[in-house]
This record gives structure tokens, C-alpha cells and sequence, in this order.
């Protein structure tokens, strides 16, 4: 009886406790928590994390993993360890708002609080900061020092605030770096040497050098009380004058012996130097330099190659004897050393043409001219304009012969790819030529391959027109080809110029088993290479294979077919990025994902193992592919999370003890949250499908709840996802709504080539009517909402079935017709692609299947239409037309049906802007809480909103009128 009371006692409590949660409402979003960032010490001793916040100041965490203690530091960005695990150090920001208020009221940057610099010793639990930091760098694989520039804080002529975030600054803003004061310091003894007027700096990997380029401060014009005299405004008017050639102020380029302390000037004169690049380690310096006028229309460059160890000094100009005829150094491309510092790959390029500034521009036309025979088209070739103007292509220096280069690259090649760290004495090359213009209804193109002599410059092709990818083994010794023609992957032996195939014969299928577009399947891909180039292993839909490239031993399933058997998806992990392979004998961990319950976890094999791979864990989780480990000590971190269970980073040296470090959104215990569950389903055709139920926690089977159904391609996967309540880019926010008391429901759809409209209906409406059997569902009152695919989705839906009450369509095409010719903005490329080889999934063109076309465009059925339903369509979407937003409304507002059309102006495809975000949900919280749940209308609903009220009403008042 007593033990009866008790439990009568605690379903009271429990009941009490839901009564007392509140739901989400929209004010929540900016303070909720995810983890950033995040970094564990090459010892293992530390790990430092970012919690950050939607809108607002993040917050940096130090955790020491002996101790189990944390020091937080508010406001910190850009993290990072010394190589020798002795220190942090990052920079600590101004306010959120302050940033924000600058920024709205486009203010001068200087009326900021500078940016700090802080530097946390381990060895004495000390903390340092330093005021005013510009930036910093340390060196990325050895030594104990620091470098940064202090800002000018007596300079008041900083720019206007930048809309940029953190890290996005304009490259540009380099080239007009102001001379600052530059700090190196020894972390160790605390000695510092300081630098004057340094607009650039970096530190050599093995932090051995630095080097560092100074430029003469602008003089400063004494300031005269009174008008200017006609001779001061005379001089000024000369200084202004363009045709006049403008120098450049004196830079010079100095290195720093961090061991000896010494100071060298290699180079100097009244010009620009950039792009500093040093090998490995630190022996040889190579970077571009201009003495042009800085207001010449076309610089010329010369690149400087150093060598320390052997005092070589090589400037290669452009009259070089192997320089091709006018062709010049181009100072668009980053001078990279091979690993092993014997070839340097550096940038030249067809000398520019200037532009003729005398021309008058109101005498002559400004036309674009498609040609039906170029290469792209013309809304591709303007997107890519300013890359294509910086264009540069390779080519290659001998270090042991710096006098002697060979150009690699050529304009009839797309790319180039290094091998084995640039070590490899070929590159190579890529090229789509021929096949361009037919990329404008295959979407992808076709390929042929060359291995590049760095030396001779000869070209061996691999492979010839290619629908598919290579790879080249992390030696060079092979070259991976996965052909999508034939589904299968090959080997290509660099030496013996042979090409063998691997995959052949096997029992099951190494392309995607499930993809249904019109098109051929990818690849599960590369999960890794072993040692000395001997094995690759690839990736089946479950299960891993090792394939021997020289064809000597047969494949071998290296997961014993567990995974299939299991439904378990595995894969490697690669935990060092300066480990490009895997030894065949030593242990390896494999993430695992369970097709089935959607679990996550770990488990351990040998790749040379003929046994079933060992489960370390498994959990109801997602997150086992962050892993991330210490590189000198078996410590791993790893963020999970769960729809029910916030995102957090845990630590462990064994996966089976693993602590939890962090405690993000702990406000969420006072919300009503929710419960999420997979639904299985037949289709009225007989295909199975699965879904993903989000019901409130305070679920009550004995009331009836509104649904809404939220749909794109496929999203069970994401059971074990965090669903944080966030201002969406115009998907449905699931947490918020599930929160305030609605079921959401998430089907999968699965498709069949020229129907994807009535693939649609199968999969959602047999899913719905499917949950509808159970008494908790308001069938009368269910919801859909979609966004670009699923947009076009809810619009088909709504032109064929009044099963719904109301629909949110975001983003959708309505008309195949008009959109198959349609331009996706962002890229430039035409939109037949789309239709014919990707997701519309139609599979022809307009002129074999007109009815295709036709039958799969809600708007030839929308007098069907007998639903309430929201348009989101932006005039500055990049991946729609949004005209087709316009269709659909204009075409239900002709035929009197319930409509409204959002167009946030100068947005995307997806939501960019924040207050835009914000906005749209609150529309449709709204929206669907009329009707679905008979709250009260808003005005924007019932009135509208007049143009003359734009951007004074926003419309959100609830009123007592019917919007129909």
C-alpha cells in the first residue's frame, strides 16, 4: 500500500512538473547554446571549446583533463595550442552589441574596443592579456613563440564598418594593410622583440624563422589653421592627379632567425611584397613582389625565391627565358614547397590587358553577347568574372636549379592536383574541354586526366572523358578511378602507365543503392589508404573492402560483411592530418551507424583482421563522427547529442568512461520539450517507408493534437539530431512547434523517374493517413510545410488532395515549362539540368515529354486548390526563379483562393538575413496557429499590409476578422 503512494505521489509530481513548463516562444532563439569550436592539445592534458550563442558573446572553456577544472574566458575567438601543449592562446572580442551597433549605424571602426590578445601558461595557471591586438600567429608544428600586431590606437582613420563577419575580410584590405607594430615573443622565457611598421608576418612551421615585411609610414601633413593657400591646393590637385604614376612607399623583407636571434633584410625597394611562403622547414622562403606604380592598371610581379641553408637567391621576372611568351608572374597564387623542398609551385599567367580609361562609357554599348558555341554561358561566365580575371595557372621551379622553371598548367586545363605533398615529380591535370556546353543539361561534365611532367612538362593521359573521380594514392604511386559509367572502380599504376580494375565480380554494388534520380548512382567513396601505397580501402553502402592496387592479393572485406548483415554503416576515421595512411596491422577505430535504429557509436578492427569488427559502443546518439584525438596521446573528444539532449563535448581515452564536460541550454528543463520516434509505413504500392514522430513532452493520448508534416527528400537519418528552437531559413522550426503543443512528422519519399509529384503523394499521404489511425491525431487538422524541393511538394500536393488544411509553401517551382529555362542566379547555370539528371527527377527534355512537364507542375491543376496557403518567394533567389512564387499566387488570387505571397526583399533561396528569420516565424506560428488550432488572425493575414505601410507595419496585431 505504501510503495502504492508513493507511485501515486510521483505521477502527481511528474504531471505537476509538465503542468509548470512553459512553452517555447520566439524571444528564446538568441541565447541558445551549440558547441564551436573546439581543439584538444597535443598532449592530451587540455581541451578548449567554444559554447556559443545564436546572437550574442560566445564563451571559451579551458578544461584541464588531469585536474578536471575549467577557467572560462568570455568573448574568445580563434583559439589555438602551442605545438608543445605549454600554452593558449586566442583573442578576446568587444561586446556582441557594440560590434552590432557599429555595424547598424555604419560607424568608423575605431569607435570599437580593440580586440585583446590573451595567453594562458599552463606551467604557472596564468593568464596574460594584452590590449589592443590586431592579430596574432604562432607557428603551426614546433616552438613556443608568438607573434602580433598591435593596433594604431592613435589612428582615427579606420574604415567604415564592414557587414563581414569574423575571419571574412576582404583580401584587398592586405594590400592597404597600414604599417603596425610587430611583437615576437618567446613564450618560454617571456623575452620580446619589437618591429616597426609591419604590414605582414609569418612564422615557419618547425617555428624556426619569420619573416616580415615593413613599409614606410606615410608622411603626415602638418595641419595649417586657416584656408589653404592656392599653392597648398595646387600640390594637392597634382597628388590627385591619376595619370601620374603613384609609388608605392619603401617595403622591405626581413627574416628572423628565432634561434640566433638574428635579423636579415633580403629584399627592398619602393614597391609591394606578398603571398610569403617558407617550406617545411624553414630553409627556403619564396613570394611575389611589384615595383609597378600602385595606380597602374596592369602590375607586373617578380617571384623571390631564398634559400638560407645554402645562400641561393633567385628572382624570377618576366623575361625569363621559360617564360612563355606573354605570359608573367602572377601574383594570384599562393607559392607552395613541396613537402621535401626540392619543387616549388608558383603562379603565371597571360599578361593582363588594361582597361582603356579614356573611353567614354556613354558612347558605347554595355552588352552582354551569348554566343550558342561558347564553352558556358554567359550568366556562368559573368558569376565567375572576377575569379576568371585572377586566373592564374602553375607552374614549376627545381630548388636544387632555381634558374630553371617549366609551366605545367595551361588555359585549356581546369585544374591541377599535387601528389604526395607536392613530392611527386608529376602533377595532375584536369580538363573539361569539349565537353562544356552539354553541362548545361547533364549538370556534371566529363573529364580527361593527364599525369604532367614537372620537369618536361609532358602530359600522359589517365583516363579520357571521365564521368566520374579520381584519386591519386598518398605516395603517387597510383591513381584511383571510380567510373560511373560502369560503376566500378580502377587502379591506374603510375609507373607501369597500366590500368587495372578492382571491384569486378564482387557480390555486391559499390554505387549508392538507393539513389533515384535520373541519373547514373555515385560512390560510397574513399575511406582511406595503408602505408607504402599498398591497399586502398573503399566503401560499399555498409562494409568496408581493401583493394590492392597492384592487383597482387583479391579484395578482402575488411568488416567481415558485419556490416551489411547489421544494417551498420561504417567507416575510418583519420585523426592526424599529417598521417595520410593506415598501417594494415595496428588497431583502428570505425564510426558505426545503424541503419535501422539510427544509433551511433565505435567499434575496433585491424584492417589485415578476418574477424567481425569489435563494438566499443553503441548509443542513441549522433556525434560519433566528430571524434577528434590528441596527436602524441590516446585522449579523444566528441560532441553528441539527441533530439532530447542538447549538443556537449565529452572526453575519453577508452570511449567506454566518457565524461561529460560541458552543460549547454540548461534553461531547455523549463520548456515543454518534446519526444521523437521513428514511424514505419507500407505505401498503398507496396514500398516500406520510414519517418521520423515528434509529439510534445507533455504528450496526452487522450487529447487530439494538430500535425504538421514536414518534408525534403529523406529524414529519418536525423533521429538522433539536436533540433535546436532557432529562427530557420524558412524550414519548419520543429522544436517551436512541437513545444506549443503541435505533432510534427517528418516522412521519407522515395521516387520514380517522371514522377515525382505523385511520388510525393504516395510516400506523405499514406505516411498521414497512417498516424491518422491513431485517436491523438486531429486529422481535420493537419499542416504542411516545405522549403525549395519540398516547397514545389506542398504546391503539387495541394493541387491534388484537400486532405490538408493549410500549407506553407517556401521557395517552390510551380511551372516545369517556364522554370526548365530557367537560370539558378548564385551559379549562373541553367536550370535543365535539374529536370533532366537531378532532383525534379522528370528524366527527358521539355520537347520529348511535353506531358511530363505539364502533369508534374501544380500550376495546371491549381483551380484544384482548395487549401490556405503561404508563399515564401524571394526577389533574389539564386537557385529559383521567383517568378514561379509569382505564378502560383497570381494564379490562386485569380481563381479567389485563400493566398499570400512573402518576398523578403534582396534575400535568398534560403533565408540569409537574421531579422528576416525572425520574422517569417512569427508569420507562421501564426499562420498555422489560425488554422490549425482557431486562434485569432493577424492583420497581414486579413488586411494586408499596403505598400505605404511597408517598413512602418509589420502586421503582427491579432484582430477579430477572417482572413476568409
Amino acid at each position: 500500500m505504501k510503495l502504492k503512494c508513493t507511485v501515486f505521489i510521483l505521477l502527481i509530481m511528474t504531471c505537476w512538473m509538465y503542468g509548470q513548463k512553459k512553452p517555447l516562444d520566439h524571444s528564446v532563439y538568441d541565447s541558445w547554446q551549440n558547441i564551436g569550436a573546439r581543439k584538444i592539445s597535443n598532449d592530451g592534458k587540455w581541451i578548449a571549446y567554444s559554447v556559443d550563442v545564436q546572437e550574442g558573446n560566445p564563451n571559451l572553456i579551458l578544461y584541464s583533463v588531469k585536474n578536471k577544472t575549467s577557467k572560462n574566458f568570455a568573448r574568445a575567438t580563434k583559439m589555438d595550442f602551442t605545438e608543445d601543449s605549454r600554452f593558449a592562446v586566442f583573442q578576446i572580442r568587444p561586446e556582441y552589441k557594440d560590434i552590432k551597433a557599429v555595424k547598424d549605424k555604419k560607424l568608423k571602426k575605431n569607435k570599437l574596443t580593440k580586440d585583446s590578445l590573451a595567453i594562458v601558461d599552463f606551467s604557472n595557471d596564468k593568464t596574460e592579456k594584452i590590449p589592443n591586438v590586431k592579430s596574432f600567429k604562432t607557428p603551426e608544428k614546433a616552438g613556443s613563440y608568438i607573434a602580433y600586431l598591435l593596433e594604431n590606437i592613435k589612428d582615427k582613420s579606420s574604415d567604415s564598418a564592414s557587414d563581414k563577419e569574423d575571419g571574412e575580410e576582404n583580401k584587398e584590405d592586405d594590400k592597404n594593410a597600414k604599417p603596425l607594430q610587430l611583437i615576437v615573443r618567446n613564450l618560454l622565457d617571456g623575452k620580446s622583440t619589437t618591429y616597426d611598421n609591419v604590414v605582414r608576418y609569418e612564422f615557419s612551421k618547425n617555428g624556426k624563422q619569420l619573416v616580415f615585411v615593413t613599409k614606410k609610414p606615410e608622411e603626415k601633413k602638418d595641419k595649417k589653421e586657416g584656408k589653404d593657400s592656392k599653392d597648398d591646393k595646387s600640390e594637392d590637385k597634382k597628388d590627385t592627379d591619376k595619370s601620374k604614376p603613384k609609388k608605392y612607399a619603401l617595403q622591405s623583407v626581413q627574416v628572423v632567425d628565432l634561434q640566433k636571434g638574428t635579423v636579415n633584410k633580403i629584399s627592398e625597394m619602393e614597391g609591394d611584397f606578398s603571398q610569403l611562403s617558407f617550406d617545411e622547414i624553414g630553409d627556403q622562403l619564396a613570394f611575389v613582389g611589384t615595383s609597378s606604380a600602385q595606380n597602374d592598371l596592369v602590375k607586373l610581379y617578380e617571384l623571390y625565391y631564398f634559400n638560407f641553408k645554402t645562400k641561393k637567391k633567385e628572382i624570377v621576372t618576366n623575361e625569363n627565358a621559360q617564360m612563355k611568351k606573354n605570359w608573367v608572374i602572377s601574383e594570384n597564387r599562393f607559392p607552395i614547397f613541396s613537402k621535401n623542398g626540392k619543387q616549388l609551385y608558383f603562379g603565371v599567367a597571360p599578361r593582363p590587358v588594361a582597361k582603356d580609361t579614356a573611353m567614354i562609357a556613354n558612347d558605347h554599348a554595355v552588352v552582354d553577347i551569348w554566343n550558342y558555341r561558347d564553352d558556358y554561358l554567359q550568366t556562368v561566365q559573368l558569376q565567375k568574372l572576377k575569379n576568371d580575371l585572377k586566373k592564374s595557372y602553375a607552374a614549376v621551379m627545381q630548388t636544387e636549379k632555381p634558374d630553371f622553371f617549366r609551366n605545367i598548367d595551361g588555359e585549356d586545363l581546369d585544374t591541377l592536383r599535387l601528389a604526395n605533398e607536392g613530392n611527386a615529380e608529376f602533377t595532375i591535370g584536369i580538363t573539361s574541354i569539349n565537353n562544356r556546353i552539354s553541362s548545361q543539361w547533364e549538370g556534371s561534365t566529363k573529364k580527361t586526366y593527364f599525369l604532367i611532367d614537372n620537369k618536361t612538362g609532358d602530359r600522359t593521359e589517365i583516363t579520357k572523358n571521365l564521368d566520374g573521380a579520381i584519386a591519386v594514392s598518398p605516395l603517387g604511386k597510383f591513381v584511383v578511378i571510380f567510373d560511373r559509367e560502369k560503376g566500378q572502380w580502377l587502379s591506374y599504376n603510375v609507373k607501369t602507365k597500366q590500368t587495372s580494375p578492382l571491384s569486378n565480380g564482387l557480390p555486391v554494388s559499390f554505387v549508392d543503392e538507393e539513389f533515384d534520380m535520373p541519373d547514373l548512382p555515385g560512390s560510397y567513396g574513399i575511406a582511406s589508404w595503408t602505408d607504402n601505397d599498398e591497399s586502398v580501402i573503399i566503401r560499399d553502402r555498409y562494409d568496408l573492402w581493401e583493394f590492392f592496387l597492384n592487383g597482387s592479393k583479391k579484395p578482402r572485406n575488411i568488416t567481415n560483411g558485419f556490416g551489411r548483415k547489421n544494417k551498420i554503416t561504417f567507416d575510418t576515421y583519420m585523426l592526424d592530418k599529417d598521417i595520410k595512411s593506415l598501417n594494415r596491422k595496428s588497431s583502428i577505430y570505425l564510426s558505426a551507424f545503424d541503419n535501422t535504429t539510427k544509433a551511433n557509436g565505435i567499434f575496433k578492427t585491424a584492417i589485415q583482421s578476418n574477424g567481425d569488427p569489435v563494438k566499443i559502443q553503441m548509443e542513441d546518439v549522433w556525434g560519433y563522427r566528430t571524434l577528434q584525438k590528441a596527436k602524441n596521446a590516446e585522449e579523444y573528444i566528441l560532441v553528441k547529442e539527441s533530439y532530447t539532449a542538447s549538443p556537449n563535448i565529452f572526453a575519453t581515452s577508452d570511449f567506454s568512461n566518457q565524461q561529460k564536460l560541458s552543460d549547454t541550454n540548461s534553461q531547455q528543463k523549463l520548456y515543454n520539450w518534446g519526444t521523437d520516434e521513428l514511424v514505419n509505413w507500407t505505401t498503398p504500392k507496396g514500398n516500406t517507408s520510414t519517418g521520423i514522430l515528434y509529439k510534445p513532452e507533455d504528450f496526452d493520448p487522450n487529447k487530439k493534437y494538430p500535425m504538421i508534416v514536414y518534408f525534403y527528400e529523406k529524414l529519418s537519418d536525423n533521429l538522433n539530431r539536436y533540433v535546436a528552437p532557432a529562427p530557420t531559413p524558412s524550414r519548419l522550426n520543429i522544436s517551436y512547434f512541437v513545444s506549443n503543443g503541435y505533432l510534427v512528422f517528418t516522412p521519407d519519399i522515395s521516387y520514380t523517374d517522371g514522377f515525382p509529384g505523385e511520388s510525393a503523394m504516395e510516400y506523405i499521404n499514406s505516411g498521414v493517413e497512417k498516424l491518422k489511425q491513431n485517436s491523438w491525431v486531429d486529422g481535420t487538422k493537419i499542416g504542411i510545410q516545405g522549403q525549395s524541393w519540398g516547397g514545389y511538394q506542398v504546391a503539387y500536393l495541394i493541387a491534388h488532395t484537400n486532405m490538408y488544411a493549410a500549407a506553407w509553401s517556401g521557395a517552390p517551382v510551380v511551372n516545369m515549362t517556364s522554370a526548365y529555362g530557367g537560370i539558378r542566379w548564385t551559379s549562373g547555370m541553367n536550370r535543365q539540368f535539374q529536370y533532366e539528371k537531378s532532383q525534379s527527377r522528370l528524366g527527358k527534355n521539355l520537347w520529348e515529354a511535353p506531358e511530363l512537364y505539364i502533369k508534374n507542375s501544380p500550376l495546371f491543376t491549381i483551380n484544384q486548390v482548395k487549401t490556405p496557403v503561404v508563399i515564401m518567394s524571394n526577389d533574389k533567389d539564386g537557385a529559383v526563379p521567383w517568378y514561379q512564387g509569382i505564378e502560383m499566387f497570381t494564379a490562386l488570387r485569380r481563381l479567389g483562393k485563400p493566398a499570400w505571397l512573402l518576398n523578403y526583399n534582396g534575400d535568398d533561396h534560403n533565408l540569409v538575413k537574421r531579422q528576416n528569420r525572425k520574422d517569417i516565424q512569427i508569420r507562421e506560428q501564426q499562420f498555422f496557429d489560425y488554422y490549425l488550432k482557431g486562434a485569432k488572425a493577424p492583420l497581414w493575414m486579413t488586411k494586408g499590409i499596403p505598400a505605404v505601410q511597408k517598413g512602418k507595419d509589420w502586421g503582427f496585431e491579432l484582430t477579430d476578422d477572417k482572413p476568409n
